[in-house]
């Protein structure tokens, strides 16, 4: 038995066409006007709706401990939230802990996942120290299907990185064709400020944005672009804030550098004076980096819209506000860094950047679903619509009114960031390789079906293809 979704517009990063899809045994089999159902098929009528591909957050941080915590949602209830959100995977990061060999945190990350994950899902993995034991795992790493390698210039002492250290990653992993992405921010400036304003007595968590200034993040956006240059390779630079970070990002692609960037719904719709909320509100915004200004929510919008963006993730990472928010009420550099956002994603990308002309329709569905599987190593069998891909779509009604709130979210937290946006469209039916996982807003798929996806490097010619928007 089949599924064929009728009368839908598909939306792909390349074209918009009135077609019916027809899909069997989790793949796409056939694209085209007047399709025939077979007896004991499921017909979905898409009239009115949009057809796209599943969306693929490649930034998203489950069940990972942090500052003393865990993250609230694991792989059962944060891929069931995004899943109703309209994205059918996601990348998360393998995090081995300081002197931890990285396979063995392989290990620990597939048992999270493994059982619970309601759909398809890859990892990149953390390197959070370095030493010639770990140059060594690198490549057993990349054997496993991990073609992707996390770097912190933060968060010295902790997870951080040198640049000595930096710099071997970025060498090490050239020849293996894995792709080395960097949180870009300045570990020295920060602690130096954290320091000296904890010992001036200034704890509000508006001090946590003032610790972490946008020049710290543009500085370390450049120096990260640099090593790569140096060491002859491309660089994925995570979570882009601020127009100072972009400028370094747009001078490099200008120049012919192997340079892609993401950026976050929170940095594109929300700023700074978020950490002047009463009663401690701020604190449900302290993520790293920082909210920044209103200029640079317009900076980022622009750098989508031409290019200089390739994708948009969430980096889904939620602590709860009445309790491990609290343990830093008496000091900012307490609260565990992190927000929500994974069921948020396409909602809010489509109401307040598609619907206001900021970017288009098919542009949309490049930054959501088709560059992050290019970019990682999963095209085509995810990311577009085409015959013998994976059958991950979703039906989206682009009538649909709602209005985000932590009392109808289905993200394991006990607030949202977005609390009292309103939005325009959302998914009717969701499918996950060719299974209903999503019908009416409600889940109806089975935690535990999603699968591990081992990728291949992406060459250099599909990286360069990525940044010229092919």
């Amino acid at each position: 038995m089949g599924i064929l979704i009728r009368h839908g517009e598909i939306v792909t990063a390349l074209e918009r066409t009135r077609a019916d899809v027809y899909i069997q045994d989790g793949r796409i089999v056939a694209i085209g006007e007047k399709l025939d159902a077979h007896p004991g098929d499921t017909v979905i009528d898409a009239t009115g709706q949009l057809v796209f591909p599943g969306g693929i957050d490649v930034h998203t941080h489950l069940d990972m401990p942090f500052m003393g915590a865990f993250s609230t949602d694991d792989f059962e209830t944060g891929t069931i939230a995004a899943a109703i959100g309209g994205t059918t995977g996601v990348i998360d990061f393998v995090m081995p802990e300081r002197g931890e060999p990285l396979m063995s945190a392989l290990d620990t990350w597939h048992k999270k996942a493994r059982g619970k994950a309601a759909f398809d899902y890859a990892f990149h993995m953390a390197v959070t120290h370095y030493s010639e034991a770990v140059g060594a795992e690198l490549p057993k790493v990349v054997e496993a299907g991990i073609t992707s390698f996390k770097t912190f210039m933060a968060y010295k002492g902790a997870i951080g990185i040198d640049d000595e250290g930096l710099f071997a990653v970025m060498r090490k992993t050239r020849d293996l064709g894995a792709l080395v992405t960097v949180h870009a921010e300045n570990a020295e400036v920060i602690d130096t400020y954290v320091k000296e304003l904890v010992a001036e007595g200034k704890v509000h968590p508006r001090y946590h944005a003032l610790s972490r200034p946008a020049a710290a993040e543009a500085e370390a956006t450049h120096r990260a672009i640099a090593l790569a240059n140096i060491a002859d390779r491309s660089v994925y630079i995570v979570h882009l804030t601020c127009d100072e970070a972009l400028h370094h990002v747009q001078h490099a692609q200008a120049h012919g550098h192997p340079v892609m960037a993401e950026t976050c719904p929170q940095y594109l719709l929300l700023d700074d004076s978020r950490y002047e909320e009463p009663d401690f509100g701020g604190a449900k915004y302290v993520m790293s980096p920082p909210l920044r200004k209103p200029k640079d929510n317009e900076a980022l919008w622009k750098a989508l819209a031409q290019g200089a963006i390739q994708t948009v993730a969430t980096d889904h990472c939620p602590f709860n506000f009445a309790v491990e928010k609290q343990k830093g009420r008496d000091n900012f550099a307490k609260i565990p860094n992190g927000a929500p956002g994974i069921e948020n994603r396409l909602g809010l990308l489509y109401t307040y950047g598609v619907l206001p002309g900021r970017i288009s329709l098919q542009r949309f569905v490049e930054i959501f679903a088709t560059n992050p599987a290019k970019i990682f190593g999963l095209y085509p069998r995810k990311g577009t619509i085409a015959v013998g891909c994976d059958a991950d779509l979703v039906v989206f009604d682009p009538t649909i009114k709602g209005r985000i709130s932590a009392k109808t979210h289905h993200q394991r937290v006990d607030y949202n960031p977005f609390e009292g946006f309103e939005t325009v469209g959302a998914p009717t039916h969701v499918l996950v390789n060719g299974r209903v996982v999503v019908e009416g807003g409600k889940f109806v798929g089975e935690p535990g079906s999603g699968r591990y996806l081992s990728r291949t490097p992406l060459t250099a010619g599909q990286k360069q293809a990525v940044l010229a928007g092919v």
